[in-house]
């Protein structure tokens, strides 16, 4: 069994392949949180044809993918900035921003206080309560939120709570940060797999604020992280400057420019995956709710927190029953303030996901 100071990201399969010798082919990430669909069909078909492209440089400003991802969010092509994933965004922030104390909602992932480390700042976090299912309380994060910070991060929906703020009380967490004149950063990672997504992305507050940066990518809700494609929505101009000035050249390869335009326009493939994690959220959430020796929260993206009411039963040894079966969950227990009963793991097709299930419920009951 696996050390209990032993955890593992989503994307970590050579690792478990070398600990466990299971090959990666034959292992079912429920951890990275991807769709399960795979990738786009529409790029699967025309990508290859286009192969001829990396003889050339991509267009150093990007328009054509620019203007294509502002209408994919309806927002304008000169507030689009794009690199090479979030991850680089998240950094190029941190780096022009330089938060000397930032305020990060947590239990969530780990990325922004390293950054913010890396550029000598320091973190704190403002707990969401599991006593109310790690709901925000915007009152209680305003009487916390003081003018000392220079940064409020909000990853939204959250990972790995899957709780979401919807847009009104976002607004009202802007109106509280512009008075104390406080930048807020918010990932939005996850908000296309909300099925009421149009209530939650903070995208239309960007025309009246501009003391907010959203971040995005294609990782997750279009299957490819190998692509690392990402992009910031922004009216503050200054700060959009800043980034692209210290951005090196050409980090989006030419490929990955032209395969984010063939994805934001794969309506079929978009409806298809909400369609499917409505109800495979719906079905694998009831059933598993059923299990009086397990707590389910309420999800809003692709994955739900689970805590583990059995005595004796751990997150580590659901995580080594399960890999053991080629299914990898997510230990969450180096997350802040979240212990070694919580689990999370994302929906995947119905055969796996009855398959993780059976498992869980075997255990479990």
């Amino acid at each position: 069994m696996i050390k209990p100071q032993d955890h593992f990201h989503g994307s970590d399969l050579e690792e478990i392949e070398a600990i466990y010798g299971i090959k990666k082919e034959n292992i079912t990430s429920f951890a990275a949180n991807v769709n399960p669909l795979g990738i786009s069909p529409k790029l699967r078909a025309v990508l290859a044809d286009k192969i001829d492209a990396i003889t050339g440089y991509p267009d150093r400003e990007y328009t054509s993918l620019r203007k294509c991802i502002a209408a994919y969010v309806n927002a304008d092509a000169e507030h689009i900035a794009v690199g090479n994933g979030s991850t680089e965004l998240i950094s190029l922030f941190i780096q022009i921003t330089r938060p000397r104390k930032a305020f990060i909602i947590g239990p969530t992932y780990s990325e922004y206080e390293r950054e913010i480390s890396l550029g000598g700042g320091s973190s704190h976090y403002y707990r969401l309560e599991e006593s109310v299912d790690f709901k925000l309380d915007v009152e209680a994060l305003s009487r916390e939120l003081s003018p000392e910070f220079d940064l409020l991060v909000i990853c939204n929906p959250n990972n790995p709570t899957s709780t979401a703020i919807p847009r009104d009380h976002m607004r009202k967490i802007l109106d509280i940060c512009k008075q104390r004149d406080i930048l807020c950063m918010v990932d939005e990672t996850y908000v296309e797999f909300a099925q009421d997504m149009e209530q939650i992305t903070s995208v239309p507050l960007t025309g009246y604020y501009n003391n907010i940066i959203i971040l995005r990518g294609i990782s997750k809700f279009f299957a490819a992280p190998g692509l690392r494609l990402g992009y910031a929505i922004c009216v503050n101009a200054d700060l959009l400057k800043a980034v692209n000035q210290r951005k090196n050249p050409w980090t989006i390869n030419t490929l990955a420019a032209i395969a984010g335009e063939i994805m934001f326009t794969d309506t079929e493939y978009i409806t298809k995956t909400r369609k499917l994690i409505k109800e495979e959220k719906s079905r694998v959430c009831q059933l598993l709710a059923s299990c009086k020796n397990v707590k389910v929260y309420p999800s809003t993206a692709n994955f739900v927190l689970v805590k583990i009411r059995k005595e004796g039963i751990t997150s580590a040894d659901i995580f080594d029953a399960a890999i053991r079966k080629g299914l990898m969950i997510r230990d969450c227990s180096n997350f802040p303030f979240l212990d070694q009963k919580f689990i999370r793991f994302c929906f995947m097709t119905p055969e796996k996901n009855t398959e993780l299930l059976e498992l869980l419920l075997g255990i479990l009951n």
